[in-house]
């Protein structure tokens, strides 16, 4: 049986997280030491697999719970929907190695490569560039520009080294580095917030872009409380600390609804900048409702809340929420009152 630091670690996650899942009734550890320790057997690790990867689907943590208990959830099923995803990311790894090998065989033998055989490597590097739109990947700084990809190489380096050494987010040191990892993901973005939620998108959904860029999932979790504990320590200036708590506990709970919630409302915001469609209202529902529950409903709080994301420029940074995004969910919620 593991204690929970071990499954923690091996899982990725943090011992807040499983402690999280432990209080809401979605992975209670099976037994307990004479010490008390929380112990996790078989069926607990085989339950946390499945929390990760209904997670990793984009499914809210308050609907895993109910969806394992029901009759049409199964280990099996899971496994086999991973399966299928990694399946077609496998494919076409395999579909352009191949199309490499017989490039370079043919540079290396001294052949003349005729245009075809060029275009169709290009054609199947597209697969790395699906996240961006070609307008796009001709204005983001981190593709235009080598040495920048060279330091975030330097960067995702040192964070597994942070994470190895068990350096703690919330640390001086963990914040230091937050600190220059917002402000270089803020210079490399351009400043473009919707840029922001495409990368995370990338490094979290792709396994090709994971290896690549040695983001494993382990290190995004990590890098997730080290920007998570930044964020709480510059909050702690202007909340109460029963109210950054409630922060705290809400993060471990929420915060990939909010990567996928923040995707959705640009996408909305598009096609609907003025937010009068029904999605857009039930967007601006679904956004104020995990706002509430991250910091509660006092009006004081909430003013201390908006004045410390006035004031302090790193709270705005890395999140993917912008000036666009702000606007268009108050407009959302004014049409939500209108047509009330």
């Amino acid at each position: 049986m593991l204690k929970v630091g071990e499954l923690a670690a091996r899982a990725g996650l943090t011992v807040r997280t499983l402690h999280h899942y432990d209080s809401i009734g979605l992975l209670s550890p099976s037994a307990r030491s004479d010490a008390g320790y929380r112990l996790y057997d078989r069926d607990d690790v085989a339950r946390l697999q499945q929390i990760q990867a209904l997670r990793a689907f984009g499914m809210a943590l308050s609907d895993i719970g109910a969806y394992l208990d029901s009759p049409e959830a199964s280990p099996l099923a899971i496994v086999e929907r991973q399966l299928k995803a990694l399946d077609q990311q496998i494919a076409e790894a395999a579909q352009m190695r191949e199309q490499l090998l017989r490039l370079r065989s043919r540079l290396a033998a001294g052949d003349e490569t005729d245009m075809s055989i060029w275009l169709t490597t290009l054609e199947q590097m597209t697969m790395y560039e699906k996240y961006f739109t070609k307008e796009e990947l001709a204005r983001l700084p981190l593709y235009q520009n080598p040495a920048a990809q060279a330091e975030w190489r330097e960067l995702v380096a040192h964070a597994h080294g942070l994470m190895t050494k068990n350096v703690a987010p919330g640390s001086q040191e963990a914040n230091a580095f937050a600190v220059r990892w917002l402000e270089q993901l803020e210079r490399d973005t351009g400043g473009n917030p919707a840029f922001v939620l495409q990368l995370t998108a990338m490094t979290s959904q792709d396994l090709e872009v994971q290896q690549q860029t040695g983001m494993s999932l382990a290190l995004q979790a990590y890098m997730r409380s080290v920007l998570a504990e930044l964020r709480f320590t510059i909050h702690a200036r202007y909340l109460p600390a029963d109210t950054v708590e409630r922060m705290r506990r809400h993060e471990a709970a929420h915060a990939d609804e909010w990567i996928v919630l923040a995707s959705r409302i640009r996408a909305c915001l598009q096609v609907d900048p003025e937010a009068r469609s029904v999605e857009a209202r039930q967007l601006a529902r679904s956004w104020f409702g995990l706002f509430t529950d991250m910091v509660g409903d006092d009006p004081e709080v909430i003013a201390q809340f908006r004045l410390a994301t006035r004031s302090e420029p790193l709270l705005r940074l890395g999140t993917g929420i912008g000036d666009d995004v702000i606007e268009f969910l108050r407009k959302a919620m004014e049409n939500l009152h209108t047509n009330a």
